[in-house]
């Protein structure tokens, strides 16, 4: 991590981006660190429609992203509010001001997609009280090192240990709470369908969303080929207050599932895919949403 910050110190931030192609060629060609984790996720979620070469060709890419945004990640303590505006460009801010008027909060779910870290940092600067939940990295000083990083950048952060008390009262100061809502849940997630497949997924956004009776907010981040990006809003999730508990659960996560994977779908290169969505299997029992 600390090498990764060296760069954008040393060089301009997107001479010093550019080397997250070599990091991703090394990454997925040379050390093939998850790469066949990441293609058989590529051919269960695209099946007939992404031949072999292009599964490898996106997989590449999307390491290649990703390095790169590690790179942008350890540089933000150093991007001011202006250079970040540069850098992002917003569509659907309406929504967000819609959502706020509220006075409820705002959950905001997002996937690993695109430079999501950057999203946040741009959202801050923008003056948008935002609070990650984040969890707790196995690496102390990677966690305590990144955890600054969003500080510096003025992301607040609620850990996960705390997360219930932590995102009542974030939402309560009519705050901003971002959730990564995409990864394996093991025996803590709903099965919903992600690219026809039931997927355990964490309810979480849908739980707290319904207790407040607050909007959820999709967005993404996608990456332009000059190094700058496209943040979207989409318009809000509304929750039905009067609708039973764990159906709208249901239907809540579900739709910002769907709403992942139609970005997925328009750009599957700026998906993350080296983790094992598909791990955990539902229940013969189970019924899907």
């Amino acid at each position: 991590m600390y090498i990764l910050s060296l760069l954008p110190s040393l060089l301009p931030l997107r001479v010093s981006v550019k080397f997250g192609w070599i990091l991703g060629i090394l990454a997925f060609d040379v050390f093939r660190v998850r790469r066949q984790v990441t293609l058989n996720n590529l051919e269960r979620a695209f099946g007939n429609s992404m031949n072999p070469r292009e599964r490898l060709e996106t997989g590449r890419r999307s390491y290649i992203n990703f390095a790169k945004s590690m790179i942008e990640f350890a540089s933000i303590s150093r991007l001011k509010e202006k250079k970040l505006r540069e850098l992002v460009s917003f569509k659907g801010e309406e929504y967000v001001e819609e959502a706020f008027k509220r006075g409820n909060g705002v959950v905001l779910v997002a996937g690993h997609f695109g430079s999501w870290e950057i999203f946040g940092a741009t959202v801050a600067a923008k003056g948008i009280p935002i609070d990650f939940l984040v969890g707790k990295q196995s690496n102390k000083l990677v966690d305590s090192y990144i955890n600054r990083l969003r500080k510096s950048a003025g992301i607040g952060t609620i850990p996960l240990g705390v997360s219930v008390r932590g995102i009542f009262t974030s939402l309560k100061k009519n705050r901003m709470v971002a959730m990564l809502s995409d990864q394996d849940a093991r025996k803590a997630g709903i099965f919903v369908d992600f690219f026809g497949i039931p997927s355990s997924t964490y309810p979480g956004a849908a739980q707290f969303a319904y207790r407040v009776n607050c909007p959820i907010l999709f967005s993404y981040i996608v990456r332009r080929g000059d190094e700058t990006h496209d943040a979207v809003f989409l318009p809000p999730i509304e929750v039905n207050p009067k609708a039973e508990k764990k159906l709208e659960i249901m239907r809540l996560t579900s739709l910002y599932t769907k709403a992942l994977e139609e970005c997925i779908i328009k750009h599957p290169d700026q998906y993350f895919w080296a983790h094992k969505r598909w791990k955990t299997k539902p229940p013969t029992n189970e019924k899907k949403f």
